[in-house]
């Protein structure tokens, strides 16, 4: 039976424009889907857009227009970016799209209908407290800054309302117990220990819904027209209606049955409270199954700061991707940010991993072994060996092992490194080889080099297709039918196994990858 993948990014909130956070966001899940679909898996990868919300009515209202004009224009820039970054995603959510509305109050009423009479999971209740409108939550005056929320920098408001309330708490020891025995992974560990530290002075109740007269941009309460859904129910039950959820457990869509639930969920750090306590709360009142994983990155600054407007240090991926590149801004993103820690987009840095790693390590390593074999046998491969190049650290079966536990580990920053070290060992092999000096004494032993060189770049084409898929493509492209991992049986597997190019195969020289900047 096929094993399947499932996998979500948050969805993006669209009261502005994308940004380089999210992008990498994207990107690291793209890596995953992409590694999974390599394996044979049957993958599902969704993203998308947040569109409901206090933020978007204000913003709509200071803008002159409708929140519907408003999330229409801004959810597709955010479409736009998975087009730019290449991402491989198979459905983009968006959360004012009928079919999600109605998945949305399906789950509100599963959970509605727990418990028992007068200790329902969903209630009715009064509730005061100061709320912040950036975060789209109340918040405690204890955990204000020079009473600001840490994270937007500006005083909450304090509201008085009539709303509906989940009772969050009657679940906190099951997700306590759920995150303490892995059977819900936190990655990475430190993240695990945040989320434990929060639950352990127990998850309290939490605000459900709204007034309309207070919110009227929002998904209908079921039964009470007056309460419109917390941005919080409406935005995560995405994850379910995204693949087809219905409320109906004997007639949920293929796709719901198939895919739930979800392998990982893909976030930031400042939103793993409600990944891994709201949301893990909803799906145990609603007889959910949990999902298996969530993986949680960091923020990127921009020259050493927090982005801001007003500093002009605001990254735009789509002016990056426009001048240098796809795979040279997910290449920086992937290698270059610590894939859960916070890391830094610098431009300097930026083009110089540019030159270094993919000009030259790459590109000249793919341009040179190419052009030599073109020039000393017409292009073909004369003769096959089953030694890799000596100048490898490690025993390639060793360094594959080691890229696939790292993958499995969200640790995408040290596989690309595993495979910078292969592009290395390339470099190096050609230096201390000297195919041009083989070339006037041995031929026999240049046959044998170049086989080396060309199955070690194929196979370092392999092991970056997930991460930079179209400069993987155009090397494999260059060894015709023997490149395409896709068409061997066992697929990554065997396609990872050294020798599969075969004596007599006529290569194409491509273009050089990665042209030099003049920056």
């Amino acid at each position: 039976m096929q094993k399947s993948f499932f996998i979500t990014t948050s969805i993006a909130y669209v009261n502005s424009v994308p940004h380089i956070g999210f992008a990498m966001e994207l990107v690291q899940a793209d890596v995953l889907a992409r590694y999974h679909r390599l394996k044979g898996e049957k993958v599902f990868y969704e993203t998308g857009t947040d569109e409901h919300g206090i933020k978007i009515f204000r913003t709509a209202a200071d803008l002159n227009m409708t929140p519907q004009e408003m999330v229409d224009k801004n959810a597709a820039r955010f479409q736009d970016l998975t087009k730019a970054l290449n991402i491989s995603n198979d459905f983009f959510v968006r959360t004012t799209n009928p079919d999600h509305k109605r998945g949305a109050q399906k789950i509100w009423q599963k959970m509605a209908e727990n418990g028992e009479d007068g200790k329902k999971d969903i209630y009715k209740g009064t509730y005061e407290g100061l709320y912040c409108v950036g975060c789209e939550a109340y918040v405690l005056e204890k955990d204000l800054v020079d009473g600001n929320c840490s994270i937007h920098k500006k005083p909450p408001e304090l509201l008085k309302e009539d709303n509906y309330f989940f009772r969050l708490s009657k679940y906190s020891a099951q997700i306590k117990q759920l995150i303490e025995t892995d059977k819900l992974k936190v990655v990475p560990e430190a993240r695990k220990n945040e989320i434990l530290n929060i639950i352990g002075e127990g998850l309290p109740d939490v605000s459900f819904s709204r007034p309309n007269s207070m919110l009227p941009w929002g998904v209908p309460v079921p039964g009470d027209d007056a309460q419109v859904m917390y941005v919080w129910c409406d935005a995560l039950s995405n994850y379910i209606t995204g693949i087809g959820y219905n409320g109906d457990d004997d007639q949920q869509n293929e796709t719901f049955k198939t895919f739930w639930p979800a392998q990982v969920h893909l976030i930031g750090k400042d939103i793993l409270r409600f990944h891994a306590g709201v949301w893990i709360g909803m799906l145990l009142s609603a007889g959910l199954a949990i999902p298996e994983n969530i993986y949680v990155h960091g923020f990127i600054t921009s020259e050493g700061q927090k982005m801001s407007k007003s500093l002009g240090n605001v990254v735009d991926p789509f002016e990056f991707t426009e001048k240098y590149g796809i795979d040279p801004v997910r290449y920086y993103l992937l290698k270059e940010i610590p894939t859960t820690d916070d890391g830094d987009f610098s431009k300097e840095r930026f083009l110089g991993v540019y030159g270094s790693d993919l000009a030259n390590s790459l590109g000249n390593l793919v341009y040179r072994v190419f052009s030599m074999n073109e020039k000393y046998f017409e292009g073909k491969i004369v003769k096959k060996t089953t030694d890799a190049p000596a100048t490898l650290t490690a025993p390639l079966p060793e360094l594959i092992t080691r890229y696939h536990a790292s993958i499995d580990g969200f640790d995408l920053k040290s596989t690309v490194e595993l495979v910078v070290k292969l592009m290395n060992a390339g470099n190096e092999h050609v230096e201390i080889s000297k195919p041009w000096a083989l070339a006037k004494t041995d031929m026999d032993k240049l046959a044998e080099v170049m086989y080396q060189l060309l199955e070690l770049i194929r196979i370092i084409a392999v092991l970056l297709s997930p991460f930079l898929p179209t400069t993987a493509e155009k090397i494999l492209a260059q060894y015709g039918e023997s490149g395409k991992v896709s068409d061997m049986e066992g697929g990554l597997d065997t396609a990872l196994i050294w020798g599969q190019l075969p004596e007599g195969l006529q290569l194409t020289k491509g273009e050089p990858l990665f042209p030099r900047l003049e920056e």
